[in-house]
């Protein structure tokens, strides 16, 4: 008899979890809490026609065998449905352990709450051009259990990893990882500070001595978080000098690693074309994870040269009149959204707001001053980050009636030598399915103007 899986949640991850185990020839039922037109799902996933699918209740007949439900990582762990099925005694993974438990090869996993996608996608830039076989995966956009089945031992993984992902981990073992920053986010999801905190720090959890941690310095909680760990840790840091570890330079503009007192240059900021402070944590972190995995330093400096922002990430979009527009829609919580205001080249025009993830605005707000000339609001948010900017006498502000009315009032308000920003410090659930597409809809109509 085949072993019986339950996939929870068919978005991208369940859907590529759902044809991993029909590969690897498991039985498997499809669930989703919701609502959800089965023709128009078959019609789009044709691989799953014949599996057995259920919404809004799953037949008592169907729970018989169970060996384990994979969980979406949108799938909360304190609904009804997940709670009945943790009283049944069925065991709980997700998509992250799912491939895990099939893949083959070396992994360097990336998590935290801001520079994720960036890092991992300059980790995997860098381990192309030297390894032959390298699967850049997770949160970044594919799931790895699209990849997991084709992977072998000479395989090199880049892999971001969601705090949601990481709630389901059990065996899921990184060689290198890197946890860059913790700020508040996700806290609807994860209701406390500390249940947050513990999703991320679990990412090192079946490290061993052998292993290598990557942290940020300058996180309060990640540099005691560094102090209980077995693994061999390197601190990375943009704000001062770090022995036996990474760290940019300010004075010098260059990004320097220390190895027991020596110093040596990796390369000059200016050479690369990311911009901002807390990208030159990203590439101090990828320079520590791609060490950490046998690539030379030759070969990381050259990849270094060559990488280009990531879409969606304070990506320059054009230039309009003598305005810069730039494109920051990942910019899905206030500590992301700080760094992009940071990072403007002049006086900046703000696009603001989106769905409530519980998050406070206060220390975004207290960035505006000599910096944003006018903050423009839409979403669901926009009343709390009014509220919030009259607390700190922030008044140059307006709401906008859509997504387009902000763009234009941003465009009519911008003088000669500004930025316009697109950086929400809010998920896009409320007008948008994700922010790529709110990303997208802003570079288009910003290219069209």
């Amino acid at each position: 008899m085949k072993e019986k899986y339950l996939v929870v949640g068919l978005g991208k991850s369940g859907v590529a979890a759902a044809k991993l185990l029909l590969s690897e020839k498991k039985d498997v039922v499809l669930f989703n809490s919701s609502d959800m037109d089965a023709d128009d799902f078959l019609k789009k996933n044709p691989e799953l026609k014949g599996v057995p699918f259920y919404t809004e209740e799953l037949p008592e007949a169907e729970y018989a065998d169970l060996k384990e439900a994979v969980l979406s990582p949108g799938v909360p762990l304190d609904i009804l449905f997940v709670e009945d099925l943790k009283k049944r005694g069925i065991h709980l993974s997700g998509e992250v352990e799912l491939a895990y438990s099939f893949a083959h090869g070396t992994i360097a996993a990336i998590t935290g709450t801001n520079g994720k996608t960036t890092t991992t996608a300059l980790t995997g830039h860098i381990l192309k051009n030297y390894y032959k076989d390298v699967r850049i995966v997770g949160n970044i956009g594919i799931p790895f259990t699209d990849e997991a089945a084709t992977t072998t031992d000479d395989t090199r993984i880049a892999i971001e990893v969601s705090s949601f992902q990481l709630e389901t981990i059990d065996t899921f073992h990184p060689k290198a990882a890197a946890i860059l920053n913790i700020t508040p986010d996700h806290l609807n999801r994860h209701h406390t500070m500390e249940n947050y905190i513990a999703a991320k720090e679990s990412i090192v959890k079946n490290q061993t001595a052998d292993d290598v941690t990557v942290l940020n310095y300058e996180d309060e909680v990640l540099r005691e978080f560094g102090k209980t760990l077995r693994t061999r840790v390197i601190y990375f840091s943009s704000k001062r000098k770090i022995e036996n570890g990474l760290y940019y330079d300010e004075n010098r503009k260059a990004i320097f690693i220390d190895k027991n007192g020596s110093e040596e240059k990796v390369i000059d900021v200016a050479d690369l074309q990311i911009i901002g402070a807390h990208n030159y944590e990203n590439v101090c972190a990828a320079v520590a994870l791609t060490l950490a995995l046998d690539v030379p330093m030759e070969t990381i400096q050259k990849s270094l040269k060559t990488f280009t922002a990531v879409e969606h990430r304070i990506e320059f979009v054009c230039e309009k009149n003598g305005v810069k527009y730039y494109d920051d829609s990942k910019g899905t919580n206030p500590d992301a959204a700080i760094k992009a205001v940071l990072s403007m080249p002049g006086p900046t025009v703000l696009i603001g707001g989106g769905y409530d993830k519980g998050s406070t605005y206060d220390e975004w707000v207290e960035t505006f001053p000599g910096r944003v000339r006018k903050l423009v609001l839409i979403g669901v948010t926009k009343e709390k980050i009014a509220a919030c900017c009259d607390k700190h006498g922030f008044k140059n502000y307006e709401f906008a009636d859509s997504f387009k009315d902000a763009i234009d009032k941003c465009a009519a308000s911008a003088e000669k030598g500004d930025c316009v920003l697109l950086s929400p410090a809010c998920a896009s659930w409320d007008m948008f399915p994700n922010f790529e597409i709110r990303g997208d809809e802003f570079k288009d109509y910003v290219r069209k103007m």
